[in-house]
């Protein structure tokens, strides 16, 4: 397991520190509980009120052979900077109190509702790490798809595995080497980690027809971004043909291809190495490591971001984690 700098933190940790109200940001628990990607995927406060700014090196200085009594040139290294930005996902529960208190219980019917809206704001940033792209949606976030979305002339096509699908019925696997250095989450620059969970308690709106109605609203936010800043430290295995990989005919041997993946991360010292495939694959991926050798995935046991006793799956030292976002319906990256 590498060891990462305490300044980027899963969004369990960061719940675990106080929000500027002076309260535990409980909530950010209750997301990392319900998709499995939060709970491996590290965030820092951003360096920008918008997000972070990155300063990457794209060229090293020339070193010489130096002969006694000459010299040798002067040479400097490159850098580039680039500035990621992040998104806000917003949402608004508002609920009429009289219906709220049917039940005897305005508390436990409001709690209710809110489980609701956390998982739909759980989905969307879900499927906004994987398939976020600004140019569609330019209040959102650039994911990883968008990043390693061409094979055919791409500076990172050699992360970018071809698993032979054609059509549209095709998903990803991906792994992700989490770490500060490497590949993390952010949000702006003196904001809160993790969604932000107000109780507005009772407001008076318009109702559909412009007359006036008090209801109980709660106001759900979210600010966050996605930071790639090596390349090299994620890896996709793209056009994994679904129907043929359950139907177990032409299917893509996925073992092999994760074996390959497994060496495209540079330094497993600077980051954390995750998988992360739908429920399609990680069926698929036993089945197959069945067939191959009993020994192609182990079940690793430790504790979670919480403390708590758990196990896992992992394939050559790395967990696996299930995402649903993850679609079956991909097209065919060239």
């Amino acid at each position: 397991m590498a060891v990462l700098s305490t300044t980027a933190l899963t969004l369990a940790d960061w719940a675990k520190r106080i929000d500027p109200e002076g309260k535990p940001a409980v909530v950010a628990e209750l997301l990392s509980q319900t998709n499995e990607v939060l709970d491996d995927m590290l965030f820092r406060e951003g360096n920008l009120p918008t997000g972070e700014r990155v300063t990457v090196r794209t060229g090293l200085p020339i070193a010489y052979w130096r002969a006694l009594n000459t010299g040798v040139p002067a040479s400097k290294s490159s850098t580039a900077q680039v500035d990621e930005g992040c998104g806000l996902l917003e949402a608004y529960a508002r609920i009429d109190p009289d219906l709220a208190s049917l039940n005897g219980n305005t508390a436990a019917f409001r709690a209710s509702e809110d489980s609701a809206f956390l998982e739909a704001m759980n989905q969307t940033q879900a499927a906004t790490i994987f398939y976020g792209n600004v140019a569609t949606n330019p209040a959102s976030f650039t994911g990883l798809s968008t990043r390693y979305g061409s094979i055919a002339g791409a500076g990172n096509a050699q992360n970018i595995l071809d698993a032979g699908g054609t059509l549209t019925n095709n998903t990803s696997i991906w792994l992700v080497g989490w770490g500060e250095q490497t590949v993390y989450g952010i949000f702006p620059k003196g904001s809160q980690a993790g969604l932000k969970h107000v109780d507005d308690g009772t407001v008076t709106v318009p109702d559909a027809n412009g007359n006036i109605l008090k209801v109980l609203q709660t106001q759900y936010q979210w600010k966050s971004g996605l930071v790639v800043k090596d390349w090299r430290y994620a890896v996709r295995i793209c056009n994994i043909n679904t129907a043929n990989l359950v139907a177990q005919s032409a299917a893509a041997d996925i073992i092999t291809l994760m074996s390959r993946a497994t060496d495209r991360i540079v330094n497993r010292g600077l980051c954390k190495p995750v998988w992360y495939m739908n429920r399609t694959v990680y069926s698929m991926l036993r089945v197959q490591a069945l067939q191959k050798s009993n020994y192609a995935l182990s079940i690793e046991k430790g504790l979670d971001q919480f403390g708590n006793a758990t196990s896992w799956l992992s394939f050559q030292g790395y967990p696996i984690r299930r995402v649903d976002q993850l679609l079956n319906t991909e097209a065919r990256v060239v």
